[in-house]
């Protein structure tokens, strides 16, 4: 199976939503931080102990992504892309650590024809129709 390199459009702004569960010990804390002004509100701590704990690990990352052949970030996938991989028979590998989004215009039947297999930590946007088609193609 081929793996093509489909050139990445970021799109700034681009989040989900995470819940968590935290003692109600940790939660106070958290207000505190926010009520004494370290932080503008509870997200604003969150991320930015996120961003830490991952800046801790980025050599662990970065090892793993090299490792695995994982692209980090956005991977757009037009109409366009999935059809100049079917007209060059290739079947792509989507790997992603970040978000996968698939054109809302994408059929399911071109979805099957240009693309492998569906490998995504993050979020996968595409159409029902589309995540349908692809289910027995995720990994």
């Amino acid at each position: 199976m081929a793996t093509a390199l489909i050139e990445p459009k970021p799109r700034i702004g681009d989040t989900e939503k995470l819940t968590i569960n935290l003692g109600v010990v940790d939660l106070g804390q958290i207000d505190l931080l926010v009520q004494e002004g370290f932080y503008s509100n509870r997200s604003d701590l969150i991320r930015t102990a996120v961003r830490n704990l991952l800046a801790t690990h980025a050599e662990s990352v970065r090892q793993t992504v090299a490792r695995r052949t994982l692209m980090i970030g956005l991977q757009h996938l037009s109409r366009a892309d999935l059809e100049r991989a079917v007209a060059a028979g290739e079947m792509l590998r989507i790997q992603v650590v970040g978000l996968a989004r698939i054109d809302e215009d994408v059929p399911p039947e071109l979805a099957l024809a240009a693309i492998g297999s569906v490998s995504v930590l993050g979020a996968f946007h595409a159409s029902l129709a589309v995540r349908q088609a692809l289910a027995s193609r995720m990994v």
